[in-house]
């Protein structure tokens, strides 16, 4: 299985959401994620990853805020408040969503 970022990111423009799933596998959610302006995401029910398709911006997570940048893996457990921040207009990030509801445990 094979997915193209530039494809998938068309198809994403090709909607009136920020966000679109794109491969799903048991509990593996994929999705590609290209907010406009503003981040208003909330907190999700299952553990969170972000890998950091193109673009930069800051990324608050649970209080902590950091620099992000293509390329940048992020991690998010389940409940905990997140969200980019002034991040340029060419940002896009994958989204990986998985294991149970609540988060796997440490």
């Amino acid at each position: 299985m094979k997915i193209n970022t530039e494809e998938a990111l068309q198809k994403l423009n090709e909607t009136d959401s920020p966000f679109l799933k794109v491969f799903e596998h048991g509990t593996l959610e994929v999705e590609v994620y290209k907010p406009e302006k503003v981040d208003l995401q909330q907190p999700h029910s299952r553990d969170e990853v972000y890998i950091i398709i193109s673009g930069n911006g800051e990324f608050l997570n649970d209080g902590e805020r950091s620099q992000v940048k293509a390329g940048d893996f992020l991690f998010v457990p389940a409940g905990i408040e997140h969200r980019f921040e002034n991040f340029t207009d060419d940002f896009s990030t994958w989204v990986l969503f998985y294991g149970p509801e609540g988060g796997e445990k440490a």
